[in-house]
Protein backbone atom coordinates (compact mmCIF):
# COMPACT_ATOMS: atom_id res chain seq x y z
CA UNK A 1 0.00 0.00 0.00
CA UNK A 2 1.16 3.36 -0.99
CA UNK A 3 1.34 6.59 1.45
CA UNK A 4 0.57 9.80 0.40
CA UNK A 5 1.68 13.48 1.88
CA UNK A 6 -0.94 15.77 0.86
CA UNK A 7 0.55 19.50 1.87
CA UNK A 8 -1.91 22.61 1.06
CA UNK A 9 -0.15 25.75 0.67
CA UNK A 10 -2.11 28.93 0.73
CA UNK A 11 -1.27 32.53 -1.20
CA UNK A 12 -0.89 35.12 1.90
CA UNK A 13 -0.37 38.09 -0.56
CA UNK A 14 2.52 39.69 -2.60
CA UNK A 15 5.07 36.71 -2.47
CA UNK A 16 3.86 34.82 0.90
CA UNK A 17 2.85 31.66 1.24
CA UNK A 18 1.41 29.34 4.54
CA UNK A 19 1.51 25.70 3.83
CA UNK A 20 0.84 22.79 6.18
CA UNK A 21 2.53 19.64 7.21
CA UNK A 22 1.05 16.50 8.62
CA UNK A 23 3.00 17.46 11.46
CA UNK A 24 0.27 19.92 12.24
CA UNK A 25 2.87 23.26 12.42
CA UNK A 26 3.08 25.65 9.53
CA UNK A 27 5.69 27.11 7.80
CA UNK A 28 5.85 30.13 5.82
CA UNK A 29 7.67 30.58 2.42
CA UNK A 30 8.66 34.08 1.50
CA UNK A 31 10.73 35.53 -1.61
CA UNK A 32 13.56 37.69 -0.67
CA UNK A 33 13.29 41.71 -0.83
CA UNK A 34 15.72 41.35 -4.18
CA UNK A 35 12.61 39.15 -5.82
CA UNK A 36 9.77 41.28 -4.65
CA UNK A 37 9.23 39.60 -0.90
CA UNK A 38 9.88 40.38 2.13
CA UNK A 39 12.04 37.96 3.64
CA UNK A 40 9.46 36.70 6.55
CA UNK A 41 10.01 33.44 5.27
CA UNK A 42 11.85 30.29 4.28
CA UNK A 43 12.76 29.88 0.60
CA UNK A 44 12.24 26.89 -1.13
CA UNK A 45 14.83 25.60 -2.34
CA UNK A 46 17.03 26.02 1.23
CA UNK A 47 14.22 23.92 2.28
CA UNK A 48 14.69 21.24 0.20
CA UNK A 49 18.31 20.66 1.82
CA UNK A 50 16.76 21.26 5.40
CA UNK A 51 14.64 18.40 3.79
CA UNK A 52 17.94 16.54 3.08
CA UNK A 53 19.82 17.10 6.11
CA UNK A 54 16.53 16.79 8.34
CA UNK A 55 15.49 13.10 6.37
CA UNK A 56 18.94 11.92 7.24
CA UNK A 57 19.64 13.58 10.70
CA UNK A 58 16.70 11.72 11.86
CA UNK A 59 17.93 8.12 10.55
CA UNK A 60 21.48 8.96 12.41
CA UNK A 61 19.83 9.78 15.48
CA UNK A 62 18.07 6.73 16.03
CA UNK A 63 21.07 4.55 14.86
CA UNK A 64 23.19 6.37 17.06
CA UNK A 65 20.63 5.82 19.89
CA UNK A 66 19.81 2.06 18.71
CA UNK A 67 24.25 1.42 18.65
CA UNK A 68 24.23 2.92 22.00
CA UNK A 69 27.17 5.33 21.14
CA UNK A 70 28.29 8.34 22.94
CA UNK A 71 27.99 11.81 20.85
CA UNK A 72 28.26 15.10 22.37
CA UNK A 73 26.90 16.76 19.16
CA UNK A 74 26.37 16.01 15.80
CA UNK A 75 25.39 18.53 12.79
CA UNK A 76 24.90 18.16 9.31
CA UNK A 77 26.12 20.60 6.76
CA UNK A 78 24.25 21.04 3.23
CA UNK A 79 26.24 22.88 0.30
CA UNK A 80 24.64 22.95 -3.35
CA UNK A 81 25.57 24.45 -6.09
CA UNK A 82 22.98 26.21 -8.47
CA UNK A 83 22.93 25.76 -11.87
CA UNK A 84 23.01 28.97 -13.93
CA UNK A 85 20.41 28.33 -16.70
CA UNK A 86 16.62 28.78 -15.39
CA UNK A 87 14.93 26.64 -14.45
CA UNK A 88 18.27 26.45 -11.95
CA UNK A 89 18.24 23.14 -9.60
CA UNK A 90 20.81 21.75 -7.60
CA UNK A 91 23.24 19.78 -9.84
CA UNK A 92 25.71 18.93 -6.95
CA UNK A 93 25.28 18.61 -3.35
CA UNK A 94 27.63 18.01 -0.79
CA UNK A 95 26.38 16.89 2.71
CA UNK A 96 29.35 17.09 5.63
CA UNK A 97 28.64 14.77 8.77
CA UNK A 98 30.44 16.90 11.83
CA UNK A 99 30.66 14.65 15.34
CA UNK A 100 31.75 16.19 18.41
CA UNK A 101 32.88 13.75 21.49
CA UNK A 102 35.26 12.22 23.94
CA UNK A 103 34.42 8.95 22.88
CA UNK A 104 33.68 8.82 19.26
CA UNK A 105 33.67 5.68 17.57
CA UNK A 106 34.27 6.39 14.03
CA UNK A 107 33.71 3.37 12.65
CA UNK A 108 29.94 2.96 13.68
CA UNK A 109 29.14 6.61 13.24
CA UNK A 110 30.64 5.81 9.84
CA UNK A 111 28.09 2.74 8.93
CA UNK A 112 25.22 5.07 10.79
CA UNK A 113 25.99 7.55 8.05
CA UNK A 114 26.53 5.16 5.40
CA UNK A 115 22.88 3.12 6.44
CA UNK A 116 20.93 6.74 6.00
CA UNK A 117 22.56 7.67 2.98
CA UNK A 118 22.94 4.23 1.01
CA UNK A 119 19.28 2.56 2.81
CA UNK A 120 17.20 4.89 4.46
CA UNK A 121 16.96 8.29 3.67
CA UNK A 122 14.19 8.48 1.08
CA UNK A 123 14.81 12.84 0.72
CA UNK A 124 18.59 11.46 -0.15
CA UNK A 125 17.19 8.63 -2.95
CA UNK A 126 15.03 11.96 -4.38
CA UNK A 127 18.51 14.51 -4.89
CA UNK A 128 20.65 11.15 -6.00
CA UNK A 129 17.82 11.61 -9.25
CA UNK A 130 18.73 15.10 -10.20
CA UNK A 131 22.17 15.90 -8.48
CA UNK A 132 25.85 14.46 -7.47
CA UNK A 133 25.93 14.03 -4.35
CA UNK A 134 29.41 13.77 -1.91
CA UNK A 135 29.23 12.74 1.63
CA UNK A 136 31.85 13.73 4.13
CA UNK A 137 32.44 12.34 7.40
CA UNK A 138 34.16 15.00 10.27
CA UNK A 139 35.44 13.77 13.52
CA UNK A 140 36.24 16.09 16.07
CA UNK A 141 37.76 14.79 18.97
CA UNK A 142 37.79 16.73 22.53
CA UNK A 143 39.98 15.26 25.05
Amino acid sequence: MSTTNHISTKWMGNMAFESTNPSGLNLTIDASPDDGGEGKGLRPKALMLSSLAGCSGLDVASLIRKMKLEVDDFSIETIANLTDEHPRYYDSVTVEYHFHGSNLKEEKLNKAVDLSVEKYCGVMEMFRRFAELKIVTVFHHKS
